[in-house]
């Protein structure tokens, strides 16, 4: 008994952590504000871990075989303090724990005024993402490129149903509504590629709605642009049709 069970913990443990890998880990943070939610995550994990084993001894506790008298005697004691502890006093004070850490980290990666932001617009489409910069005149679908180190802030809405983008690596998600404007702000600490996806269920083929992300160095982006600047007056690539404004 006792060795099956240590080997079915090892067992979800190694899936676990295997889960932590991989270019959407939510785990291994490419930025500031990603690496604050990273730690949100594995603050609350804990916490919540301590509490399934803490039920989980309940659970065993309540199992043992006791008599019958001692078991009618300690059942009105038990039943009292699992409704005020487990019912009222826990619940209050995991909620009051949480927002105390989770107001300054949402406030932290919020889009503050920044004048020097590259600006990128993305918009929602069923089911592909098109993205824009406007100051250099280039459009890529399915394709995001930004610079690390440097504010990118990140103007997102939909043409059609709501989305929701998400690069777990670089900040938390945000969804694209039609005719309304979000904004996010991504600011990559590290280089290399890294995967977005539409994290709000839009139709048939929500799960192939991906995003292909790229992070340079400051130079090497700004290489990318002009190389981009020739191939499109070369190949336009017209923005897709739609209605959405973005001028916030």
């Amino acid at each position: 008994m006792v060795k099956s069970l240590t080997g079915l913990v090892l067992i979800i443990i190694f899936l676990g952590l295997n889960g932590c890998s991989g270019s959407q880990s939510i785990v291994n943070p490419a930025s500031e504000a990603a690496f604050s939610i990273s730690k949100l995550w594995w603050g609350m994990f804990s916490f919540f871990s301590l509490v399934f084993f803490a039920i989980l001894l309940l659970w065993l506790y309540a199992l043992r075989p006791r008599e019958r008298a001692t078991e009618q005697k300690h059942t009105r004691l038990i039943s009292l303090s699992l409704i005020i502890g487990g019912g009222i006093l826990l619940p209050s004070v995991t909620i009051f724990i949480i927002l105390f850490f989770a107001i300054p980290i949402g406030n932290r990666i919020l889009p503050h005024p920044e004048p020097n932001a590259l600006r990128v617009e993305v918009i929602g489409h069923q089911w592909f993402w098109e993205i824009r910069y406007p100051d250099a005149g280039i459009t890529l679908l399915n394709e995001l490129h930004l610079p690390a180190k440097q504010p990118v802030d990140v103007v997102v809405t939909s043409q059609d149903v709501i989305h929701s983008f998400w690069i777990p690596r670089l900040n938390g998600k945000i969804d694209a509504i039609p005719g309304y404007i979000n904004k996010l702000r991504l600011q990559p600490m590290k280089t290399g590629y890294m995967r977005g996806q539409c994290a709000e269920f839009c139709g048939k083929w929500h799960s192939q709605m991906s995003l292909a992300v790229k992070v340079y160095e400051p130079e090497g982006f700004k290489t990318w642009i002009q190389e981009e600047q020739k191939k499109q007056q070369i190949h336009f690539i017209p923005p897709a049709k739609n209605n959405a404004v973005l001028t916030n």
